[in-house]
């Protein structure tokens, strides 16, 4: 089974290169988030011609939005909403083998890394605080699971280009980075990612619009992740960073994140 996680910025206006990357890679799942578009207007039939009849969308104007669109079909679909808030930023299903999908878009929590001066950054905490209560009483721990998505935080010193320069910086501060561990070892999720890439080395999923050449500068970010439960460790086969879309003409900033695993 094969699973591409992307957050897309804007499904509609980048509905050309989402095609591309399903025709190249030819994904069982996709994942989206940050599709930007109310679900009425999610490209529903432009996928269905791709082959993904199987959808889950939660979408809204002009911001967030996560969806699901698969080849094969999908059970126990839901929305879950967060921090008593309607912001579509989770969705999750049920694969044929049982195994529950989740597809994550967390808050990027604005500027400044001060809770009691930045409402945002107040927010993403609350966020990853209840989801880890959350999953903890859910009990998927023994089960078997995925979380992908945008989760607006690079954990590891090498997620980052500079991790003494971001220490400062949302996305890498320490709270942060402790709130992502409390999400992880809710249900001792396994990064996927880090299975196949060793920590001593840099990895990124996204790169700012702001770097005029964003390949030669390379400060890059690891924002989007792919983790398993246990029972699913030694079936992932393979995990890809797709980082050669980042220079396809109107780039998101994220690139797709491709999980293969033995289902």
């Amino acid at each position: 089974m094969r699973i591409i996680s992307w957050n897309i910025n804007s499904v509609r206006l980048r509905i050309r290169s989402v095609s591309r990357v399903l025709r190249q890679h030819q994904p069982d799942v996709l994942c989206l988030q940050e599709i930007k578009c109310v679900t009425e207007l999610f490209p529903s039939e432009g996928f269905r011609k791709l082959g993904y009849v199987h959808q889950l969308i939660s979408g809204q104007k002009g911001y967030h939005g996560v969806a699901i669109v698969s080849r094969i079909p999908l059970s126990e679909t839901r929305v879950k909403a967060w921090c008593q808030r309607s912001d579509c930023r989770h969705v999750f299903a049920t694969l044929p083998d049982g195994i529950e999908l989740h597809n994550v878009y967390a808050p990027a929590g604005g500027d400044l890394p001060d809770p009691d001066k930045n409402p945002k950054f107040a927010h993403k905490l609350q966020f990853f605080g209840d989801m880890a209560r959350w999953f903890r009483r859910r009990g998927v721990r023994g089960a078997g699971g995925i979380l992908v998505g945008d989760l607006n935080i690079a954990p590891l010193p090498n997620d980052v280009w500079s991790h003494k320069q971001l220490l400062r910086v949302v996305t890498h501060t320490p709270v942060e980075i402790a709130a992502l561990e409390k999400l992880r070892a809710s249900a001792d999720w396994v990064d996927a990612a880090r299975l196949f890439v060793p920590e001593s080395e840099k990895l990124y999923t996204w790169w700012s619009y702001r770097a005029p050449d964003w390949k030669r500068a390379n400060k890059g970010r690891r924002l989007d992740h792919a983790w398993v439960t246990p029972k699913l460790r030694e079936r992932v086969l393979a995990v890809n960073v797709l980082d050669r879309v980042r220079g396809w003409k109107l780039p998101s900033d994220h690139v797709p994140v491709q999980i293969d695993l033995d289902l």
